[in-house]
């Protein structure tokens, strides 16, 4: 086969990571110091830290703080490489892969490639509403959201006003309940000095969760702890009520009220990506693929998944599949690189918690640890610490802490400016 990536002859067995997410980064940093030829594919050049995408749409953050370069993790580790393209079809029995760059051998193959928005069908949600899967994403939202606050300032209708002013947000999960809070805080501390001619009484920010309960990936006493804090700050929290279609403009529930509204943020559900060469009946829910005890997909020689993507039967303790959370992601990662560069018996993944923390705004957070459940302040302070040292890079955790800082102490943000993609202006 030709080689097209410009990739090293060697003798070493090559390991092709898809994805370079919490999962595809660890699995390639623990097999730094191995034999193999290690090759990570992306689509983007970057690691995106995605706990904190709802800083960057509520401009809380800048973007390139929670972004780190693939190829400076790999400078110092000659047997590491990165390709930027995108995977399009595996061939298991040639063990190759097709890419919009060309084709690719490889003895080990590991998808690592996370997971999509799930509309759930629904073609106008899916045309319509904003999502936040992504660095761009989130940047795309917080544009949109200033945005409109930009428009309402020129026009003097009350209806328009409440429209472009406020914001509704489907789904409870961590990422929902994050950005409710977060936006919240904006409206009572932040946009009334930016903007003095609106009227924030009529800025609403709704929250819509299908199930009974929000954060449902955590105890009870937290999701109900985080509909204390989110009534607190002015969120209006719906629970029990699905959005069932939505034209831009209006939007239907399912009890069939109506609700007008610009800013509709899709949080809601996510869904996993089928790739051409692994057979339909290998996916499960949410396009989730079966994999086994050592991540391996089932079936096919040399080829695993891990993190988001798979979904791991016969665990008693996770029946309906793992949390797709960063820490299963890395757990089997860190295993899998262990059962790669090993000779002896493969060891079975086994998902340990370390607990869950999501944050509401200032001073209010939630944590489930191990047999402990508490809220407040000491978790706001917990939370911080744990997503400050996940983030790549010494530089990146500087600049959040001093972002973070200044936010704390003078209930501001520096980073609202809109930054839409350049358009050249066409010759007349």
């Amino acid at each position: 086969m030709e080689n097209n990536f410009n990739l090293p002859r060697n003798n070493k067995k090559r390991i092709v990571i898809i994805g370079a997410g919490f999962a595809g980064l660890k699995m390639a940093q623990k097999l730094s110091d191995s034999v193999f030829q290690v090759v990570v594919i992306d689509k983007q050049n970057f690691h995106q830290f995605q706990p904190l995408f709802y800083q960057v749409a509520s401009s809380g953050i800048e973007p390139s703080s929670i972004s780190f370069p693939v190829r400076k993790i790999f400078q110092s580790h000659s047997n590491l490489h990165f390709r930027q393209t995108e995977l399009l079809a595996i061939d298991h029995q040639q063990r190759t892969i097709s890419t919009k760059a060309g084709p690719m051998e490889y003895d080990y193959l590991v998808l690592a490639n996370g997971v999509n928005t799930n509309y759930f069908g629904s073609d106008n949600l899916e045309r319509y509403s904003l999502p936040m899967k992504s660095t761009a994403e989130a940047i795309n939202l917080r544009n949109r959201i200033l945005s409109s606050f930009e428009q309402a300032n020129l026009t003097e209708d009350v209806a328009d006003h409440a429209k472009l002013m406020s914001v509704v947000i489907v789904g409870g999960g961590p990422t929902g309940v994050e950005l409710a809070g977060s936006i919240a805080e904006m409206r009572r501390y932040v946009l009334p000095k930016d903007y003095p001619e609106l009227d924030f009484s009529r800025m609403k920010i709704f929250l819509y969760e299908a199930s009974p309960r929000l954060l449902n990936g955590m105890s009870e006493k937290s999701g109900g702890k985080a509909v204390e804090f989110l009534k607190r700050l002015g969120v209006e929290v719906n629970l029990n009520t699905r959005i069932e279609d939505y034209d831009g403009d209006k939007i239907t529930l399912s009890n069939q009220s109506e609700q007008f509204v610009s800013n509709l943020i899709w949080t809601a559900g996510v869904s996993g990506k089928q790739t051409k060469g692994i057979d339909a009946t290998l996916y499960t829910r949410a396009n989730r693929v079966l994999v086994d005890e050592c991540n391996r997909i089932k079936a096919l020689n040399n080829v695993f998944a891990i993190g988001d993507a798979c979904l791991l039967e016969g665990d008693d303790a996770y029946p309906n599949g793992h949390p797709q959370v960063a820490q299963v992601a890395i757990q089997q990662a860190t295993n899998l690189a262990r059962n790669l560069k090993t000779k002896k018996t493969w060891k079975p993944f086994s998902y340990t918690d370390k607990g869950s923390l999501a944050t509401i705004g200032r001073n209010m957070a939630v944590a489930d640890l191990p047999g402990l459940h508490f809220s407040g302040v000491f978790a706001w302070f917990l939370w911080l610490f744990v997503h400050l040292m996940a983030i790549v890079g010494v530089k990146n955790r500087f600049f959040i802490f001093i972002n973070w800082a200044q936010s704390y102490f003078s209930r501001d943000q520096s980073l609202r400016i809109l930054i839409s993609p350049y358009q050249r202006s066409k010759p007349k």
